[in-house]
């Protein structure tokens, strides 16, 4: 009976996350394939990546730029649209723009004799919001997508010799992924953490 039990446990192990990612995944490309609903399975999907793929290149396009600039500056000047707008334009930056904020991990001194700590990331390094010699840092929540931002004093932030999206998968996950390779990672480059970024 313990060799049905074992086994059974461990295809959960490969099963369950496997199964979960192609659904996610599968969903995602539903959503976005029934937005241009065409006869062709997956042709909506196509022509979606398509259309942001020609947007982000207008966008960077000297002659077509101006417009997406004016077209930026009506959303985020209309009551009402211009919180949703520029909250969903600051976070998708966060992640992928070229003013990315998730990409210094931290460990983060909670308590002051250093036996209490946290992983999360410094946003903002911007004395005119957070005050003098202190930082802004944001912890997320494990296994769930929201976090707290914290206003911490430099001397409690310590720079980690991890990559943002292993740091990341490190504290969402609740410390069960993530650190393991990015500290063999480390170990192999040698590199020392890299000073906080203003």
């Amino acid at each position: 009976m313990s060799f049905l039990v074992r086994n059974f446990l461990r295809g959960l192990v490969v099963v369950v996350p496997l199964a979960v990612t192609v659904w996610v995944l599968w969903a995602g490309f539903l959503a976005i394939d029934r937005l241009l609903p065409l006869p062709v399975p997956g042709a909506g999907f196509l022509i979606a990546v398509a259309l942001v793929i020609l947007v982000g290149f207008l966008a960077s396009n000297f002659v077509t730029r101006r417009l997406f600039h004016g077209l930026e500056r009506l959303f985020a000047r209309a009551p009402v649209v211009k919180i949703v707008y520029s909250s969903l334009r600051d976070l998708t930056e966060a992640f992928v723009g070229d003013r990315r904020r998730f990409n210094q991990p931290v460990l983060v001194r909670l308590t002051a004799d250093g036996s209490l700590s946290a992983v999360g990331f410094v946003t903002r390094d911007d004395p005119s919001i957070a005050g003098p010699d202190r930082v802004l840092v944001y912890l997320p929540q494990s296994y769930n997508f929201a976090g707290q931002l914290l206003v911490v004093e430099r001397g409690s932030v310590k720079p980690l010799d991890l990559e943002s999206s292993r740091a990341l998968a490190l504290v969402v996950s609740g410390g069960v992924s993530g650190a393991q390779e990015g500290a063999q990672e480390g170990a192999q480059e040698g590199a020392p953490p890299a000073p906080l970024r203003r």
